[in-house]
């Protein structure tokens, strides 16, 4: 498979896997921004991209992105479907800042991988589940 990409920045390193490390892909901000603690910012990623039809990429900050600069994504994960693909669709990562900070152009501050949309399934309502209860929500883990 092959996804059309196309750079909007000439700043940030070409998209690759990382070599038997993970099979997800980091972004790099395409731009420098200095955020005070409690500011919003869109930063732009440098990369518009075409997604193969049936497939969707889900964004979600690195593992390093709160400690190394001290934002969040506030949307908790994006997604992005393959309707997204014009030339001017730039991916964009929607940043909180939690501190005073600064990024620079092309730092690592997400990462994203495709998946297949999920199948479609009807909603069958029913008095009774047959699984086995656990306790409800937050129950794990307190024996």
């Amino acid at each position: 498979m092959k996804l059309k990409i196309k750079y909007l920045s000439k700043e940030i390193d070409k998209l690759k896997f990382i070599d038997g490390k993970s099979d997800w892909i980091d972004l790099r901000s395409a731009e420098r921004v200095e955020l005070k603690s409690g500011e919003y910012r869109l930063i732009r990623l440098g990369v518009a991209i075409e997604l193969p039809k049936g497939y969707e990429a889900l964004v979600v900050p690195r593992s390093s992105t709160f400690k190394n600069f001290g934002i969040l994504q506030t949307n908790s994960i994006g997604v992005i479907d393959e309707s997204y693909c014009g030339d001017n669709d730039e991916w964009k990562y929607p940043a909180l800042a939690m501190r005073d900070t600064v990024i620079n152009i092309n730092d690592r501050i997400c990462q994203f991988r495709i998946i297949k949309h999920q199948d479609f399934f009807e909603f069958e309502e029913v008095d009774k589940l047959n699984g086995v209860d656990r306790g409800g929500f937050g129950s794990t883990g307190k024996n």
